[in-house]
Formats: structure tokens, C-alpha cells, sequence
């Protein structure tokens, strides 16, 4: 029988008259895969999530209610969804560890306002207005300040005046764990241009936010995710605990980029610190399936920003993963001052340890210009960049999910045999020339599409063959060449002067 039916019965096993059909959807799959990203963040006591149990996002007012008012949870997701409004997000919820410290801070009014004006306070990067006159003391103004931080439930802190020093406001994260440690107090961030202005006699001394101890541990949560597909993860934490557990979550050997999951994902974090800590720090992770943004002095957390950079290549690499991210604008991380970003030497040197880098624009907005992995060595500690470029990765998933829905598709019932065997045309069997020819076609196919390139290459070396110990078995190098990103344009003005 040379037409390949799987189910209608062959010859003259049937004689009740007369049309029978089969569908066959071997040959029109062109489905791909729905790309999620996942938010992992503490939630608070009123947050209604179940700790360590994935959890579908349903709207930034979701998050508001799975984590709590002010939560890193709800902030991280609504830092997220200003990026990317559009794909499938789920949460991760942890709950503050038990032994966790809450990081705390201060600001103590010296000496109160000569005139009337406006305190503009930033609470890791949301602003907060207090009205002041000359009538209040100083006291006064730290009691009306605290009832105004409160009032703002979406603050990720709480505020109380000291017990001691009554012109003196304590801030309080609402999740414990170090992450509070990021959460930024200043004044008068956008400055004179936006009409920001300490009240004339008014004086204050702030204390940065310190003191919070042990992020929650990891390893529950992850493991909850069984084999639940997540390309893009936010990674809220930088210590070496949290790190190492998402990257043997992730690994080649036995985690999520296994030959034997092949589920595959990435995580993007930032990181504070000057170039000295940054590259100190960058140094110490070498993992092909995470980026690292550093920076300094925003008073967005690092948390919240790694949402905002998440969200934000999200929406670039699902629309075409090889399109290099650099131009990207964040939306909701907040610029460093001038006197804290990175002059370009020092992002050149920060692109040499692992740590991404970015430009802001006169107007103050932040956008990528290099994201890559913490990738620097080879099992023998020696440079190697083969992993360097995020896009790298992401061509990889997509290359390799395309090519098994292909496989899938095609060949998931299918005799094999070997070459030159001979057998009606349109039989169920396959050859390792006809994989062959079917998968240089693929690739020709991406190439035109812009995903991968050299495609006479790519044929000459294509091997596909019968495995010599399990006759059905296919064994295939593919060595196709992955689409390249333009990054340098370098130009010599050789001019002339007539």
C-alpha cells in the first residue's frame, strides 16, 4: 500500500460501501511554544498566595491581593507588566523565612521648615509629598510624615515615629530578608528642573536602609515547578544561596537545559554597587542561563528593576530571539544620578566580568546596551564566549523546539530503514537521507527567516545516521550556524583636505 494510512484498515478488510476518511496533521504543525515568564517575590501576611506554589498573574491588581499591598511580589509584577502587558506570567510566592530580619532605616528631622513647601520623599523610588509650614515643629512634621508613608499602601516599607527621638521616622520593610536592604530613601530626586526643593530651614539626616537578614530559601518553590515551561525568570535576589540554586535549577547536566528536560529558561537579576563591587562580584558566577544588570544610585530597588529588565526583553525576544536587545528601554527603573553611572570604559570593563550594562537617555530614560550571561570560562577556567550574548540562548530554544515539533510531527510513527532500501512511494518509512533532506529544508526555511545562516554549510556537514547498536535509533550533528547580532560599527574617517 503506497498511501500511508495509519488507521484505515488495508486492502479488502473492508466491504461496507463507501467514503471513509483519515486526518493526518503530521505535515501542517507550525504551532510554537507559549513563552511565560515567571516572577519569583515574597509576599506579605495579607497576601493571599500559598507560598511556594506557582500561581497564574491575572492583572497587576492580583498581585496586589496574592502579595499583599507592597510586597515585592506585587511591586516586581507591576514593574513587570509596564514592560510587557501582553504575555503569560505566573508568580512564585515565598514567604519571609523564619529567621529572616527586616531591614530598617530612618529619616530625623533637625530642624523644622522656615516657610511653607513641600518635602519630597522617595521610598525605593515612589515619591512621597509632605506638606510643611513654619508652624510645624519638628516633631510635628515626622508625626504628619508617618501617617502620609502609611496611607501609601503600595510603599514596600512601614513607618513609626522613634520612641526615643519623637522628630525621628523609622521605616520598616514589609518583607524581611536582605532584599529590604535595597530599598532607597532620598529627597529631591528629579531636582530643581522638576521643581523639587527642600523647604527653606528645614533639615534632616537619613539613614540608608540596613539590616535585613536571609532571603527565603528557594528550593521548595523550584521544585513545585515540576515541568512547567518558564523562559524568562525574575530573579529578585544576588547572594550566592539564591544564585546557585537557580542555576543548578537551570544547568545543562541534570536541571532545565538537560538533554533529558529540555524545558530550557534564563533569569535576569541587577545588581548595586559601584564598578569596584560589581566586578568583585561578577567575577565569583559563571552561568550561561543568567544576566546581571549592575548599577549605582538609582533609587529603584534591584529587585523592581530586574522585574522592569525582565519584562522588557521579554516582549523583544519573543518576537524575534535573535535580535540583538541593546536600545531597549526599561519603564519604570529610575536613572541613576549622573554622578553614578558608568563612564563607558567601565561598562567595557564590566562587559569583561559578566555584569550588563546600560545608557541613559537626556531625558532619563534607561535602555540596554549589552545584555549578557555571567558566562567567562570553560570547565578548564579558561575565556571562553561561545555562551556570551543572551540572544545566543534564546536562538538555541527556539532553533531546538522548532526542529523537535518538526521530529515530532513528522516522524512520531514512522518505520525506519536503512539507505537505499527500496519500498513504495508514500509508505510510513523513513530513511536517514530523507531526515536528512527534511531537516537541511527546516533549516533553509530559518535561514530564510532570519534565525540561522549558511545553509550550503550547514548541508556539507549535516550528519544523520541509523545508530549502529540500535537500529532504531537516529543519531544527527547538527552544526548550523546561529544568526548574528550587529554590535560594532567601527569606522576609520581617512579624510582629505584639499
Amino acid at each position: 500500500m503506497s498511501v500511508p494510512f495509519k488507521n484505515i484498515p488495508a486492502g479488502d478488510q473492508i466491504r461496507v460501501p463507501l467514503f471513509y476518511a483519515e486526518v493526518d496533521n503530521s505535515q501542517a504543525n507550525t504551532a510554537t511554544q507559549s513563552q511565560r515568564a515567571l516572577i519569583i517575590g515574597q509576599i506579605t501576611a495579607s497576601g493571599t498566595g500559598t507560598p511556594n506554589t506557582p500561581t497564574i498573574c491575572q492583572g497587576k491588581s492580583d498581585a496586589k491581593t496574592v502579595g499583599g499591598p507592597g510586597s515585592m511580589l506585587a511591586l516586581m509584577t507591576a514593574a513587570y507588566r509596564d514592560s510587557d502587558d501582553f504575555g503569560e506570567v505566573w508568580y512564585l510566592p515565598l514567604a519571609d523565612d523564619g529567621s529572616a530580619v527586616a531591614a530598617t532605616g530612618s529619616i530625623n528631622f533637625t530642624a523644622a521648615a522656615t516657610a511653607v513647601g513641600v518635602l519630597f520623599l522617595y521610598l525605593a523610588g515612589q515619591l512621597v509629598t509632605q506638606t510643611v509650614n513654619a508652624s510645624l515643629t519638628a516633631a510635628q512634621l515626622a508625626t504628619a510624615l508617618v501617617a502620609t508613608v502609611n496611607a501609601a499602601t503600595d510603599l514596600p516599607v512601614t513607618a513609626a515615629v522613634d520612641g526615643t527621638t519623637t522628630s525621628k521616622v523609622n521605616f520598616t520593610a514589609k518583607n524581611k530578608g536582605l532584599a529590604g536592604n535595597d530599598i532607597d530613601i532620598s529627597v529631591n530626586y528629579r531636582g530643581t528642573a522638576n521643581g523639587e526643593v527642600t523647604p527653606a530651614g528645614l533639615t534632616f539626616a537619613i539613614t540608608a536602609m540596613s539590616g535585613g537578614l536571609v532571603n527565603p530559601s528557594l528550593t521548595a518553590g523550584l521544585a513545585n515547578l515540576a515541568d512547567m515551561p518558564f523562559d524568562f525568570i525574575v530573579m529578585p535576589y544576588t547572594d550566592a544561596t539564591s544564585l546557585d540554586a537557580v542555576k543548578s535549577f537551570l544547568n545543562d547536566q541534570n536541571g532545565r537545559w538537560a538533554w533529558s528536560k529540555g524545558i530550557y529558561g534564563h533569569f535576569f537579576a541587577m545588581y548595586r554597587g559601584t564598578v569596584g563591587a560589581l566586578t568583585t562580584f561578577g567575577v565569583t558566577r559563571n552561568d550561561q542561563h543568567g544576566s546581571v544588570m549592575g548599577f549605582n544610585g538609582s533609587p529603584t530597588p534591584a529587585w523592581v528593576g530586574a522585574a522592569d529588565l525582565c519584562g522588557a526583553v521579554a516582549v523583544s525576544l519573543r518576537a524575534d530571539p535573535g535580535l540583538p536587545l541593546q536600545t531597549v528601554a526599561l519603564s519604570t527603573f529610575l536613572a541613576p544620578p549622573v554622578a553614578s553611572r558608568f563612564a563607558l570604559p567601565d561598562r567595557n570593563t564590566l562587559l569583561f566580568d559578566g555584569i550588563s550594562t546600560f545608557t541613559v537617555a537626556d531625558d532619563g530614560t534607561v535602555a540596554i546596551e549589552n545584555l549578557i550571561t555571567t558566562y567567562q570560562k570553560n570547565g578548564f577556567g579558561q575565556p571562553d564566549n561561545s555562551y556570551l550574548q543572551v540572544e545566543t540562548l534564546f536562538l538555541l530554544m527556539y532553533v531546538i523546539r522548532r526542529l523537535k515539533g518538526v521530529v515530532t510531527s513528522k516522524y512520531g510513527r514512522k518505520k525506519l530503514a536503512a539507505n537505499g532500501t527500496r519500498f513504495a512511494p508514500g509508505a510510513n518509512i523513513v530513511t536517514p537521507n530523507i531526515i536528512r533532506a527534511d531537516q537541511i529544508a527546516e533549516y533553509q526555511a530559518m535561514e530564510f527567516e532570519g534565525y540561522v545562516q549558511n545553509s550550503d554549510a550547514f548541508a556539507a556537514g549535516l550528519i544523520v545516521e541509523q545508530d549502529a547498536q540500535n537500529p532504531s535509533r537516529i543519531n544527527e550533528l547538527w552544526d548550523g550556524v546561529l544568526i548574528d547580532g550587529l554590535r560594532i560599527f567601527a569606522l576609520l574617517a581617512q579624510f582629505r583636505l584639499s
